[in-house]
């Protein structure tokens, strides 16, 4: 005989409990392993998600940070290339494209006499303030500035360097910069302070896009400087005059 198979009611007996016992076992020991696999394959991903925030950026360290995740106060000057019923197109002076978005809310000036929206026609020298995404402005104010003011003498005058793609980042320091500065530190601004800051960093540095203003300890403005190669940080004293750039 090749298989055991019991004969007597007592064999039996005893054998259908123990397959009863093996069967529930295997059961028991197939739900602690899957258990086990997924709470593995689970933990991996809770762990980069606590590292690097709900939102999937890294996460930040204590105190104030002028890191952002959306739009904030800035501007740019330039020259208009194309105008369209809601937005018109501009060159600044180190040769950044940019796209402003009026709205119903928008302001407009010739100088300082206030005008409408038919003052922005191409080629006219403008300044823009307005939330800034990148090289998207959305504007709340438009300034018609005087003829022959596009800011190209200046902005060669200032050392600006143009934007290249694939050139390195010029390093160099301007005037002077804020004792114990640390960039990333200090509370992003709006309104009043924000458009004061920007107007003169602009006035300064012209060919850029301020895409943010940021309050420092001191009472200074960091007024962060992009399309261009060069400031990228310019710094503004509390009576808004600008005091150094890197």
């Amino acid at each position: 005989m090749n298989d055991f198979e019991p004969t007597s009611p007592r064999q039996r007996r005893w054998f259908s409990r123990k397959t009863t016992w093996i069967v529930a076992a295997a059961l028991v020991c197939a739900v602690i392993g899957l258990t086990v696999i997924l709470g593995t394959s689970s933990s991996p991903t809770t762990g980069n998600a606590a590292a690097s925030g709900s939102t999937g950026a890294p996460a930040s360290g204590g105190g104030a940070s002028n890191a952002r995740s959306g739009p904030a106060a800035g501007g740019t000057t330039g020259t208009v290339d194309t105008v369209s019923a809601s937005t018109f197109t501009l060159s600044t002076p180190a040769g950044q494209k940019v796209t402003v978005n009026e709205a119903s809310s928008t302001t407009y000036q010739n100088g300082t006499t206030p005008t409408s929206a038919s003052a922005i026609k191409a080629g006219e020298p403008v300044l823009v303030l307005g939330a800034t995404s990148g090289t998207t402005i959305t504007a709340t104010q438009v300034v018609v500035q005087a003829a022959g003011s596009d800011g190209s003498a200046a902005s060669t005058a200032a050392g600006v360097v143009p934007f290249q793609r694939g050139a390195p980042s010029t390093a160099k320091q301007d005037g002077q910069i804020p004792a114990n500065y640390s960039e990333g530190e200090g509370t992003i601004v709006s309104g009043t302070m924000a458009n004061k800051a920007t107007e003169a960093a602009l006035a300064a540095y012209p060919g850029g896009v301020v895409d943010r203003v940021v309050k420092l300890s001191n009472g200074e403005f960091e007024v962060h400087y992009i399309g261009v190669n060069w400031p990228h940080h310019i710094f503004v004293s509390q009576d808004f005059k600008v005091v150094g750039a890197n």
